[in-house]
């Protein structure tokens, strides 16, 4: 910043003047001065409105500080000025992608490989549209082309102190532990690790942890496979051990959890696409134990995508053709409404084998999340999540409590989180239970307050296992090295 600031004290004009002010208003966001930043490039864009680098470096530090409406219409401008430029194309394409625009998303990843065919980021994105789609073979075929050589990145690292340095792996295709919320760029230094397209023989970054955010077993299967011998080649310490998370799909966990106390599991079975569009698809269901209503969803997808009611034979075949894959899963409906006819799913986070509250949704529809319950409109609802943070025991009672203890035993994961309903006798009526659960930081409304302190307190629970695990290491390796030492003396 210094360097930047003296060069920007003398006189300088043209572009290689423009271009010291563009690096010193980044770096002011990377320094999180954000109004200082968001002023600097309001300054440069008033002089110069169509340069592309002013418009993609602030627009990215726009989508950083989650104004990605601002963010998506900054490089809307930039693609309007400069067409052919595929960056441009690129970062608004991932901002649409989070969104789950697929097909606006898709459309500027194509813009960005017809501008530059072998531009890695556009066939790693195209190729995630494609895996979301349903289109494995597609995207599999464009994620080779945009993660060969290109498997492993470094986030920045923005602390005083020296980081902990960490090893995150991820899947190609999603189905990935969000880890944003507590893997703090002030703390960690990460380097992001694609297991499934690492080149064997590339020299795994200087690490002291190993974080395998690889976390949906039912997608991520090649990944998984991967990341064990990848951890084979490394003696640090790992959270949630890959073997682990690949006992955790939807059809093991039916079968396995439903013998743990207090837990009804729904029946749960995988059936090819055919079967459920042809005539004898009701009399088939009927044989293997399932009735109606019941549940219809692909496998590999979340947030409720992908993933309907059936309520009637009749309907079947319709409902199927709605969904991708050639397989599909039919789930047991459990009915988790309670005496006012509205569904509840709460929500437990497990750390390092603590169990922490993390949300209660409440629903008119069957298929309950967070962001679609009536939990804004409702205050009753709301105090009926508070109560369930304040004291989560007195709420679901000592059934549901045993059967929690005994997910979280039978997981065997450092980080997971168990969605689930209750049943009218206490009976822990199980969704999900994974390590793919979000712990999502509500919005400044006044009207979530309540919800805040459970969060920071799951997030800390997160930041200090990762600093005891790798520490823990870390005095392993200095006893091993003294009594080393001791024997040599000896």
């Amino acid at each position: 910043m210094r360097q930047l600031e003296d060069l920007l004290a003398r006189p300088r004009s043209g572009d290689e003047a423009l271009e010291t002010e563009i690096e010193h208003a980044a770096l002011l966001g990377a320094l999180d001065r954000r109004q200082d930043a968001q002023a600097a490039f309001i300054d440069i864009l008033r002089r110069r409105p169509t340069n592309f680098s002013a418009l993609n470096e602030f627009g990215t530090l726009l989508a950083g500080q989650g104004a990605i409406d601002a963010a998506c219409r900054v490089y809307a401008e930039a693609i309007l000025h400069h067409p052919d430029n595929p960056m441009g194309h690129v970062n608004l394409a991932n901002l649409l992608l989070r969104a789950n625009k697929h097909q606006e998303a898709r459309a500027h990843y194509e813009a960005a490989l017809r501008a530059d065919p072998d531009h890695a980021q556009a066939h790693q994105g195209l190729g995630a549209v494609l895996a979301d789609d349903g289109d494995r073979d597609g995207a599999r075929e464009h994620f080779r082309k945009g993660f060969a050589g290109h498997a492993i990145s470094s986030l920045p690292y923005r602390g005083s102190a020296p980081p902990l340095t960490l090893l995150q792996l991820v899947s190609s295709g999603g189905g990935n532990i969000p880890t944003a919320p507590f893997l703090d760029d002030c703390i960690f230094l990460t380097s992001v690790v694609v297991a499934d397209y690492l080149d064997p023989k590339a020299p795994l970054p200087p690490h002291q942890l190993i974080f395998n955010a690889i976390g949906d077993a039912d997608l991520c299967e090649p990944a998984l496979e991967a990341a064990i011998d990848l951890i084979a080649r490394s003696t640090k310490p790992v959270i949630n051990e890959p073997r682990a998370v690949m006992k955790t799909g939807r059809i093991s966990n039916a079968a396995r959890l439903a013998a743990v106390p207090g837990v009804v599991t729904p029946k749960t079975l995988a059936i090819a696409r055919d079967i459920l569009t042809g005539p004898a698809a009701a009399a088939f269901l009927a044989d293997h134990g399932f009735a109606f209503p019941l549940l219809l969803r692909s496998p590999g997808y979340h947030t409720g995508r992908n993933f309907i009611l059936v309520e009637r034979a009749a309907e079947l075949s319709a409902a199927v053709a709605d969904l991708p894959g050639s397989d599909l899963l039919a789930i047991e409906y459990l009915d988790a409404r309670g005496k006012d006819g509205s569904a509840r799913k709460y929500r437990v986070m497990m750390i390092a084998g603590q169990i922490y509250p993390l949300h209660l949704a409440i629903s008119r529809n069957w298929k309950v999340h967070y962001f679609t319950s009536d939990m804004a409109d409702q205050p009753d609802h709301r105090a009926e999540e508070l109560a369930f943070l304040a004291d989560m025991p007195a709420v679901l009672g000592d059934k549901a409590m045993v059967a929690l203890a005994g997910i979280r035993d039978a997981l065997g994961l450092d980080y997971a989180g168990i969605d689930f309903g209750l049943g009218p006798d206490g009976d822990l009526l199980l969704f999900e239970a994974n390590a793919t659960m979000v712990i999502a930081a509500p919005d400044p409304d006044q009207r979530w307050a309540y919800r805040r302190t459970a969060i920071v307190r799951i997030i800390d629970a997160v930041v200090a296992m990762i600093r005891e695990k790798a520490a823990g290491a870390g005095k392993a390796a200095n006893q091993a090295s003294g009594h080393a030492a001791s024997r040599t003396a000896g």
